[in-house]
């Protein structure tokens, strides 16, 4: 079992930025890899980026938040940043983190979401 909480959302203004942490807890946090995701009014939820906890992490982004997000981790506390820079309206949604096994694809543990608000 992982348990994941989220912090950090609110409010911005276009061209600003955020900074997102999700916390990790439970057993051997490093046998899973976390993930972030997005959901926006009226839309389905989208993948925004995703690390592993060892080596480099083996970060993937989706193409939209390139250049422009970045995820890091603080091994020692697991805990896992998504700093978001640049930000426009079109980012606004829920955020949520996620965790799955390194032996499957599907990213079985959820965070409750935090919002993501950017006012043009």
């Amino acid at each position: 079992q992982v348990q994941l909480v989220e912090s950090g959302g609110g409010l911005v203004q276009a061209g600003g930025s955020l900074r997102l942490t999700c916390a990790a807890s439970g057993r051997t946090i490093s046998n899973y890899r976390l993930g972030w995701f997005r959901q926006a009014p009226g839309k389905e939820r989208e993948f925004v980026g995703s690390a592993s906890w060892n080596g480099d992490g083996n970060l993937i982004y989706a193409d939209f938040v390139k250049g422009r997000f970045t995820i890091s981790r603080d091994n020692a506390k697991n805990l896992m940043y998504l700093e978001m820079n640049s930000l426009v309206p079109v980012d606004t949604a829920v955020y949520y983190c996620a965790a799955r096994r390194l032996t499957t694809t599907t990213f079985d543990y959820w965070g409750q979401g935090t919002q993501v608000t950017v006012s043009s």
